[in-house]
């Protein structure tokens, strides 16, 4: 049964149920802030919990209308993108992502990690796209958003087709991932990394396999997100790990260890994102971590505030990835003397833009050289 109740309020009772969401990462599954009431289950006392089920994955098919989405914030690495997927299996509790479902009438909680939508059409969207006599080749990053190779990719293969759409027309393409699911397609990305066309970041948030299953669910483990960068470097294909984010009194004293085991790895370049927590994700994340880590709670919820002046997240550019003040400076020092001493970002993989060959319509002329 359900009930509203104010949207302040943020009650125990209002947590689900610890064996229906086993294996997910929210603990609730609040109203976004676009719905006018916030909904909660309680027991009214005839045992109706017990029929409730565990919660499952469903995936709905979305067609898309466009596919590629331009960017033009002035902190982020590239202008265009494409997220084969909208909500994530993964689960991560720290994914500023979570709020986006809230557009949909979902909830930023364990909607986000159970009502997943696959973009069925994005392989023809991308094809035509590409065909437009107004494109302009840049580099796609792929996953931005979420996980181009969440669970749901190895039945869907949507990010399978549009990597094949990238490599038949030679458009360079960034993947940010944190699932070996990516060693799957290694052979376009090997064969497109040979041209100068592709290159993979994994993101490694934790080398401590119980923070890491609480923390991300349904990712794989750290030793098999440095097992697929291995096999990525051992193609050929050039590597990155990013350390993101880095949530300070949690996992902040990894910084090393992590980058040390990427390089290890075959790694040669890496980055950092601290941890944001817009909108919704806030209270999300307060719940994990109540539930997860009641006695680092407090600490890791003030660092994070002295490192947004006094809030739980400043969306301001170059400030928002980063943070500022004394902590933040800290933990800049550390990743940069640590990338020194292990001789990354030494050399930066520019991808290719001049092999691009526009796709040709079905029904037109080829284009005349």
């Amino acid at each position: 049964m359900s009930k509203p109740i104010p949207r302040s309020e943020t009650a125990p009772e209002s947590l689900v149920e610890a064996e229906r969401r086993r294996g997910r990462g929210a603990r609730s599954n609040h109203s976004g802030r676009f719905e006018s009431e916030r909904r909660t289950v309680f027991d009214d006392g005839w045992e109706s919990m017990g029929e409730l089920e565990a919660l499952r994955t469903e995936v709905y098919q979305e067609p898309a209308r466009s596919i590629i989405t331009r960017n033009q914030s002035p902190d982020i690495s590239f202008d265009q993108s494409i997220n084969p997927y909208r909500g994530c299996e993964h689960g991560c509790i720290y994914c500023y992502a979570r709020p986006t479902h809230c557009y949909l009438g979902h909830s930023a909680g364990l909607d986000f990690e159970t009502k997943l939508y696959a973009k069925t059409n994005a392989a023809e969207l991308l094809e035509k796209e590409l065909a437009s006599k107004a494109y302009k080749p840049k580099v796609i990053a792929l996953g931005t958003n979420t996980d181009p190779y969440q669970p749901i990719e190895r039945e869907q293969r949507i990010t399978r087709r549009i990597l094949e759409v990238l490599e038949r027309t030679g458009h360079p393409v960034g993947i940010v991932t944190k699932s070996a699911l990516v060693l799957r397609d290694v052979d376009i990305l090997s064969r497109m990394a040979a041209r100068g066309l592709a290159k993979v970041a994994l993101s490694v948030t934790t080398l401590d396999r119980t923070i890491a299953r609480a923390m991300e669910p349904r990712a794989v483990t750290p030793a098999k997100r440095l097992e697929a960068v291995r096999g990525l470097s051992e193609a050929g294909v050039p590597v990155s790990v990013m350390v993101a984010p880095i949530i300070p009194g949690l996992t902040d004293s990894e910084i090393e260890r992590i980058l040390e085991a990427a390089r290890d790895a075959g790694a040669r370049e890496a980055g950092y994102v601290l941890l944001r927590l817009p909108l919704e994700l806030k209270d999300v994340f307060r719940e994990w971590l109540a539930s997860e880590f009641p006695d680092r709670a407090d600490r890791v919820i003030n660092l994070l505030r002295s490192m947004h002046g006094g809030e739980d997240y400043v969306a301001e550019f170059k400030v928002r990835q980063k943070g500022r003040g004394p902590y933040a400076d800290q933990i800049a020092l550390r990743f940069r003397l640590a990338l020194k001493r292990l001789g990354l970002n030494q050399r930066h993989h520019a991808l290719r833009l001049d092999l691009f060959q526009p796709p040709v319509p079905k029904g037109q002329q080829m284009r005349l050289l």
